[in-house]
């Protein structure tokens, strides 16, 4: 069984449908808002994506544990004609399967979670108002000081998915999304921040329970990554009525040169 290029979304949108929450991101991605920034690659019945429409190509490789081991082949015979530079997300096993090809750096814990339990978010008192592109300049400045470095497409913002906070007239409490398809039904929660003069008064929590109410009206799946080791962040999404459904690893990927490379199975 060869990998391929797949190209047709009803396909796609099939297989990755099996576990919508597991396989949010590529869900939403296969919306006319991603989908000429995609490369998809099957073997099987197990698909991986390549997202371009960031600076750093970004692998996305999530399998159930049952599953990863024909998710590992894919990515043995995809392994070829990937960047040679990429970041990627994999889930757990996947990462010896890339170090035959690449070098791995930055690699750190994450945790995607799901929000099963809205009640909770209900219980929590909703905060902040709709974002458009109108407040980019002001969204920036805040990223800027209170989450720099987030990954932030400014296309984002026409989605309607934005929920933001001021205080005396400044923003400094923000809800967004990285995904967002009614069509799929999924969205995946982001750039989720606040400023650090107004951390502890509730706002981070009340702009998220505002925007997940926002979203209930078009996703039947809420999902959102976060690094393991951010406890108070998971503290607050589980207060929120989230609840960790899988782990995964995000890291920097190099590819490895001289006769070394891709020497250990590349048979697959």
């Amino acid at each position: 069984m060869a990998v391929r290029a797949e190209h047709d979304r009803a396909v796609l949108a099939g297989l990755l449908g099996r576990d919508p929450v597991l396989h949010a991101y590529q869900l939403g991605d296969l919306d006319d808002f991603f989908w000429p920034y995609t490369s998809w690659f099957r073997r099987g019945d197990e698909v991986v994506l390549l997202y371009h429409g960031v600076e750093l190509p970004t692998l996305l490789a999530f399998a159930a544990p049952e599953r990863v081991a024909a998710l590992s082949a894919l990515l043995v015979e995809a392994a070829p004609v990937l960047p040679a530079r990429l970041w990627a997300h994999l889930s757990p096993g996947l990462e010896a399967t890339v170090s035959r090809w690449y070098a791995v750096s930055d690699a750190a814990a994450h945790v995607r979670m799901a929000w099963t339990d809205p009640p909770r978010a209900a219980a929590v008192p909703a905060v902040g108002e709709p974002l458009g592109r109108a407040d980019l300049a002001e969204l920036r400045e805040l990223y800027a000081v209170a989450y720099p470095g987030n990954w932030f497409d400014p296309r984002m913002l026409d989605t309607g998915q934005y929920v933001g906070v001021r205080d005396r007239g400044r923003l400094v409490a923000v809800a967004g999304v990285h995904v967002w398809s009614p069509r799929w039904r999924v969205a995946a929660l982001g750039n989720v921040t606040t400023h650090p003069d107004v951390r502890g008064r509730g706002l981070g929590a009340g702009v998220v329970a505002a925007l997940c109410a926002r979203l209930r009206a078009s996703v039947d799946h809420v999902t959102l990554n976060v690094r393991a080791d951010n406890a108070a962040a998971v503290r607050l999404y589980e207060r929120l009525g989230f609840t960790a459904v899988a782990g995964f690893t995000e890291c920097a990927l190099t590819r490895l040169t001289g006769p070394a490379a891709g020497s250990a199975g590349a048979a697959g």
